[in-house]
């Protein structure tokens, strides 16, 4: 059987910027070797490629001349550490961590020459540089230059005069990087927590939860030591609120974060990361708490943000179009949503298969369509969300509202056959999920009931009564996360007022 080609080096080519490949192809042309001509139109021939084909590129490079076997994959791997290396030196021409790096290893070839006075030169500004972007490691760096050059001068009255003040120093940026070694630690703990469990659907996790909220380091931003510590602060404290569905808090708290991020741009030109994901929790927030107008503000401001990797132009692409989805269906304007999905997917033919996970679309893919009243196409959707592994632990409250939205969607379909099967099915599902809460139950219980109901008089009274018990379960927090997912209420108003969901999700936003 034969092997798989790696697709490592086509992956790597592909998330090169234009102008990473311009350089690449100067930095290539002045590290020429005897196969540089090969490995040139290799490159090329790959960058040309919109799906890996091994063969086609042998074919292309040798020309049918009878190849060792070691020789194509070597010439391959060639390649990818030549691109590694202009990538190196390509961050070298614009990373400040690089900048301050080069200046210190400037500092050791002048030190290996007795060049002393220089040394010092060169310190100078590496720390003006370090303290600005708070490289307290590169600073501690610096300090220890500072009393190895005084050691070797044996310069007695500089160690005499400055030794005190080095050490506080020292003891400075130690703490600095604890402070942030710390905050990193509580961001994660709190993270893993989310990942875990979705939302919180016990009320027994809420006192484990509350921990963090009384934590030392979040009970006010002067325990932040550096601006580095401050966004991870209000990271934290972002966090913890949309976990707890404190929706006024979570706005608020990403507020102040993007703008203690914009306080600072010299940081945002070196990083847009964080920059970006605090920009994606203040749309979210601003959609959780129905301010549209500003969600749509801030959706701009997203897409208007300059990415400074491969990797911030996929975040900023992939969070953009979820966005306009989810505003779209949220407000109910299904048509637009639609829009937004074929406009995405002639985006995405750029990234291919890193530009979307196909499951976090799904939901996306099937509101949309049951706005629209396309049963058929959400239906679609919604299996495919149903199959998705029982491992992939982030989507498995969507597993489980998928299957109960699955149940309504058969009935209105009138799949009276098929209702018996998935009820049996749904109930088994939720229970060996540890899932089955009041929602779930509430839903199988209308389901069961309203298969034996005759008249519409009959039906319409088991809607009110349903969307009666769904308001109260929207006061439970461990209920309220999961009604967030789809809107149960506009869903049941439909029924009751024979007007269609989209009618309903539009008049709420009025009303609003």
């Amino acid at each position: 059987m034969s092997k798989k080609p790696s697709l490592k080096l086509f992956k790597l080519i592909r998330s090169m910027t234009p102008s990473e490949k311009r350089y690449f192809k100067v930095y290539a042309s002045n590290h020429r070797s005897t196969d540089s001509n090969k490995y040139f139109k290799l490159f090329d021939a790959i960058d040309a490629q919109k799906e890996y084909d091994d063969q086609a590129l042998k074919t292309l490079i040798y020309n049918g001349e009878k190849l060792q076997s070691k020789k194509f994959p070597e010439l391959k791997s060639y390649l990818f550490e030549s691109i590694l290396k202009s990538l190196q030196a390509f961050d070298e021409k614009t990373s400040v961590d690089y900048k301050i790096k080069g200046l210190l290893s400037n500092v050791k070839v002048l030190y290996n020459r007795s060049h002393y006075v220089e040394c010092k030169e060169y310190l100078v500004k590496a720390k003006k540089l370090a303290l600005k972007y708070e490289a307290f490691i590169d600073l501690l760096e610096i300090l220890d230059w500072k009393k190895r050059i005084a050691y070797t001068l044996i310069d007695i009255p500089f160690l005499d005069k400055e030794l005190k003040y080095i050490e506080e120093e020292e003891k400075t940026y130690l703490e600095h990087l604890q402070n942030i070694a710390d905050y990193k630690h509580l961001f994660f703990e709190i993270y893993f927590l989310v990942k875990k469990e979705a939302f919180i659907r016990s009320e027994k996790k809420l006192p484990i939860v509350n921990e963090f909220k009384r934590h030392p380091l979040l009970q006010n931003l002067s325990t932040a030591k550096s601006h580095r510590a401050k966004i991870l602060y209000y990271r934290c404290r972002s966090l913890y609120y949309s976990f707890v569905l404190k929706y006024k808090k979570f706005y608020n708290f990403n507020k102040e974060l993007i703008a203690l991020m914009e306080s600072a741009p010299h940081f945002l030109k070196e990083d847009v990361s964080e920059y970006i994901s605090a920009t994606s929790n203040l749309i979210l927030s601003c959609g959780l708490l129905k301010k549209y107008n500003e969600c749509n503000e801030v959706l701009e401001n997203l897409h208007e943000i300059k990415p400074l990797t491969y990797d911030d132009e996929l975040k900023i692409k992939r969070q953009y179009y979820l966005f306009k989805m989810s505003i779209a269906q949220t407000t109910g304007e299904f048509e637009t949503g639609l829009k937004t999905i074929n406009d995405m997917q002639k985006v995405s033919k750029k990234y291919k298969l890193e530009f979307f996970e196909p499951s976090t679309l799904y939901f996306q893919y099937f509101y949309i369509h049951f706005g629209l009243g396309d049963y058929d196409s959400a239906l679609d959707y919604l299996n495919k969300l149903m199959d998705i592994p029982k491992s992939d632990v982030n989507k498995q409250d969507l597993r489980s509202i998928a299957r109960i939205i699955n149940l309504f969607i058969h009935f209105e379909l009138g799949n009276h056959l098929l209702l018996e099967s998935l009820l049996r099915s749904t109930y088994r599902f939720l229970k060996e999920r540890q899932r089955l809460y009041e929602l779930e139950k509430e839903v199988i219980r209308f389901i069961t009931k309203a298969e034996k109901i005759q008249t519409k008089k009959e039906l319409d009274t088991l809607f009110k009564e349903l969307r009666v018990q769904f308001k109260k379960l929207s006061e439970i927090p461990s209920e309220k996360a999961m009604l967030n997912y789809f809107d149960f209420d506009a869903l049941l108003e439909s029924k009751i007022t024979n007007k269609s969901f989209a009618e309903i999700v539009k008049s709420k936003i009025k009303k609003d």
